[in-house]
């Protein structure tokens, strides 16, 4: 006995064989984004409304072209800007060595001024009076030697203070840009920077060694007692 066809039967029928397909087909989709997701923790692609893609990568890698760093405005477009930013990298390292150098030298600059300040303030007020006349190998020495004028201690004046902290300043900002930069894992950045590091060693570390003075490579360089 054929039953009527009841009003609505036959879209229900429809709608229950396609639950089925339509299950099997979400499935697949799920474990893809559960994939991408999981892919994303060593890179991340990020659109910068122009059609190209940042590549920001947490793990080891050699970028190039369409790598940003810092900001999106950083966003290598070309293997020639690529090439540019390396070289603005071995010079921020270069930088770097030069600050380190500048802090060093310009506390052994007070510090030589405090003790010749010292000395000549000693020598006017202990040197007698001599009526003969005497030649520079006669001439009286004072027995305040540079060492003794040294153990005094010296506090720089106010602004003496302001330029050493300006030059830390600056001398942290630097390092700490070179810092973020290698936290972006990019060989070639990373290469770019222990070749800066070596120039500037060389450049601004090159001198005399001995003579009781301890050298910028020091950790204590401006102590000028040894």
């Amino acid at each position: 006995m054929d039953m009527p066809d009841m009003p609505g039967m036959g879209s229900s029928s429809s709608m229950m064989m396609d639950m089925p397909t339509s299950t099997a087909t979400a499935a697949p989709a799920a474990t893809s984004m559960t994939m991408g997701g999981m892919g994303g923790m060593g890179g991340m692609d990020m659109g910068n409304g122009g059609g190209h893609m940042c590549k920001i990568s947490m793990l080891w890698n050699w970028n190039t072209v369409d790598a940003c760093f810092l900001s999106t405005s950083w966003h290598i477009k070309s293997s020639g800007m690529f090439a540019g930013s390396c070289i603005g990298v071995i010079l921020l390292a270069i930088t770097l060595e030069g600050l380190r150098r500048s802090v060093k030298e310009y506390d052994r600059y007070l510090i030589r001024k405090n003790i010749s300040g010292g000395l000549v303030a000693v020598t006017r007020a202990e040197s007698p009076k001599i009526d003969p006349p005497t030649t520079a190998a006669s001439a009286p020495v004072s027995s305040v030697t540079p060492s003794a004028a040294c153990a005094a201690s010296y506090r720089p004046k106010v602004w003496e203070q302001a330029i050493r902290a300006l030059l830390h300043t600056a001398q942290f900002i630097v390092a700490y840009f070179l810092m973020l930069l290698a936290m972006y894992y990019n060989g070639y950045f990373i290469i770019c920077i222990f070749i800066g590091a070596y120039i500037g060693s060389f450049v601004f570390q090159y001198e005399k060694l001995g003579g009781g003075q301890q050298t910028s490579a020091a950790s204590e360089a401006t102590v000028c007692c040894g």
